[in-house]
């Protein structure tokens, strides 16, 4: 026979399904119970440890780079802001071992690249101002998008409460209960500011000012303008929800729309890439002479200058604000 199996090779590939299937079994069995908690947001969970939702407003608020009455706490205010908007809850003290980690790697990883301390100490100094904010930029546009997902729902959830004859305060809080992270958590802390003194449209200026989502403010202003001159809420809030949608639905529609550029992008910048890798794995001395000349370092460098302003015009050519 042109294909044969031994049988004790058999053997051992219908075990080793015996023990992939098994495993599956039991994360199938799992799954609706996981699936069911991580629905829940973080301050559901944090008020199941502690009963004072005072403290649990702080911690909350501690977490996220803010003081306890809700003031920037670092002094450097962009940095502030994104660690704010991102959702990041990582503590001052560790925030600052990852940084120093990150540029302590990249020292270590030039100098035993290029054994020159100056390379070293630049490429170190890059990494611990450049890629926090970079990390944090892209923690920030991934948490929008996740609330600008539930943001439609949380209106409904809000317009079938005031429907109902709730007020506003308990329709969010209804939202903080309902909904997970993040918009369970921050309609949360609306709530509880709500609870402790904050008047209603400055509980909500704080949720714009915490979140920073650009659908926000047509809801803050919508609060704020029936808060003061009247109206019907719930339909203002309906006629919203259904702006929203519709602008999310243009988003994804765009989206797919631009898929074939941002293939391009990706496909331009990693062929290259990928052509160096396999010379290299391939015939490692085929640059083995020039590696070394100042000609080749300028024109490595112009080469990746050009890549990047490609890449960032095919970026603005794919990205577009509605």
């Amino acid at each position: 026979m042109p294909f044969e199996i031994e049988p004790t090779t058999l053997i051992y590939i219908c075990a080793a399904l015996s023990v992939v299937l098994f495993v599956e079994a039991i994360y199938l069995l799992g799954f609706s119970t996981a699936s069911y908690r991580g629905r829940v947001n973080r301050r559901l969970r944090l008020m199941q440890d502690q009963t004072d939702s005072q403290a649990v407003l702080l911690q909350l608020r501690r977490e996220r780079g803010l003081t306890g009455a809700g003031l920037y706490g670092l002094p450097v205010i962009s940095l502030n802001r994104l660690i704010l908007q991102s959702g990041l809850t990582v503590t001052l003290w560790r925030g600052v071992l990852i940084v120093g980690g990150t540029a302590g790697g990249a020292f270590v990883g030039v100098l035993w690249l290029r054994e020159d301390l100056l390379q070293s100490a630049i490429a170190a100094l890059g990494a611990a101002l450049v890629l926090p904010y970079l990390s944090l930029y892209v923690l920030r546009r991934r948490r929008h998008g996740q609330f600008a997902e539930q943001f439609a729902d949380a209106i409904d959830i809000i317009v079938r409460s005031l429907r109902a004859g709730h007020p506003i305060p308990v329709a969010i809080s209804m939202v903080a209960r309902e909904m997970g992270d993040p918009v369970g958590t921050e309609f949360g802390i609306v709530a509880d500011e709500i609870t402790y003194g904050a008047d209603l449209e400055t509980a909500m200026r704080n949720l714009s000012f915490r979140v920073g989502q650009e659908d926000l403010p047509l809801f803050v202003t919508a609060v704020a303008i029936q808060g003061s001159t009247g109206g019907n809420l719930s339909e203002i809030l309906a006629n919203l929800s259904g702006t929203i949608r519709q602008r999310f639905k243009m988003r994804r529609k765009i989206r797919a729309l631009a898929s074939e550029g941002r293939f391009s992008a990706y496909f331009l910048t990693g062929l290259p890439l990928v052509i160096f890798g396999l010379l290299e794995l391939v015939s490692p001395d085929f640059y083995g002479s020039i590696w070394d000349q100042d000609a080749t370092k300028i024109g490595l460098g112009g080469a990746a200058a050009w890549m990047l302003f490609g890449n960032f015009i095919m970026y603005r050519m794919v990205n577009f604000r509605i």
